[in-house]
């Protein structure tokens, strides 16, 4: 006998479309909570801060901007994880949402499979600093210090699996010495730990360190991307002190849960561009070495996957895992 299939669950189904769509067309009706998985003041939340006026404009509501930070930005991702998929919450974290799967035992997510790339905010090239009083005035001289004590010389991330912490690991593996890795919760408390003696030098975001280095309580011997900072021309980078081809950075990645209509997900991801083409946001970025992007959705998950693959093929070759 035939099989036959039931015509009510499918009726209902296709009557449920059209509320859908328009659930979807109305969004949004009330305030995006965006959660942003670090502290104040760092190369997370700076952006985005900078990137809402503009954001609102496009969206017609507030964001309620929250910060939860905490295991390498793993906290606030789990949050957005784990909320509704209905364009209401949104998640701004760094490049370590990519890898922290590998690095954190028991994660109850799959980043990549709970979270839907919507924008790559901004490009956030990182600056190798040491204390004034340092010994090392370049890149070689503080390389000379850490062969003079293998595996002994302290320095700082913002966490492990963070681009402050992978821009090292790649460092001291292609020179072929090691060091003492200090993981930090957020970039401010690295830098301060480097202000402190605790450890002696990190690659941090530049909202922390550049004005230290202008300050002159800091100082700088080198930028992890192939190209100089405009706003510290006199740095070179890596790659020009005996490192052809380095070339890494942090960046801000924009999402939602997975499952959020595509309709949201393109506007999310129409604001996020406003946010990084306002002349104020992209004057005050600037000034600060960071670089806005606003991507599209299609582009952003390009990137993401290659970013994950390139820094899980590092962490494997070098064992990188959570102290």
């Amino acid at each position: 006998m035939p099989h036959r299939i039931p015509r009510r669950p499918l009726l209902a189904a296709a009557l449920a479309l059209p509320h859908l769509a328009g659930a979807a067309d109305a969004w949004p009706s009330r305030p995006v909570r965006i959660v942003i998985s670090w502290p104040p003041g760092g190369g997370a939340d700076i952006p985005m801060r900078l990137a809402a006026p503009a954001m609102q404009g496009v969206l017609g509501q507030p964001l309620v901007l929250e910060n939860r930070a905490g295991a390498s930005g793993s906290v606030g991702a789990g949050v957005v994880a784990q909320a509704a998929a209905d364009g209401y919450t949104a998640l701004a974290d760094t490049a370590a949402g990519a890898v922290n799967n590998l690095l954190i035992p028991g994660l109850p997510y799959d980043f990549a499979a709970a979270l839907t790339p919507v924008s790559q905010m901004v490009k956030s090239p990182l600056l190798c600093v040491v204390r004034t009083d340092h010994p090392a005035k370049d890149l070689q001289g503080l390389l000379a210090r850490l062969r003079s004590a293998p595996g002994q010389i302290p320095y700082a991330s913002s966490g492990v699996g963070t681009m402050t912490h992978m821009a090292p690991v790649m460092l001291l593996r292609q020179a072929g010495v090691v060091a003492n890795h200090v993981s930090y919760r957020g970039g401010a408390a690295s830098v301060a730990g480097i202000l402190a003696g605790d450890a002696e030098f990190v690659f941090s975001t530049l909202p922390q360190a550049a004005p230290l280095v202008l300050e002159g309580r800091l100082r700088g011997l080198a930028v992890s991307t192939i190209d100089r900072l405009p706003n510290l021309p006199a740095v070179p980078t890596v790659a020009e002190q005996g490192f052809a081809g380095f070339d890494i950075y942090d960046w801000l990645g924009f999402y939602v849960p997975r499952g959020t209509p595509q309709l949201m997900i393109d506007r999310l991801a129409a604001a996020a561009a406003a946010g990084m083409r306002d002349p104020q946001a992209v004057k005050r970025l600037g000034e600060i070495g960071m670089v806005p992007v606003g991507s599209d959705p299609g582009e952003f998950q390009a990137f993401f996957t290659e970013q994950r693959n390139r820094m899980s093929e590092l962490i494997r070759a070098e064992n990188v895992r959570v102290e």
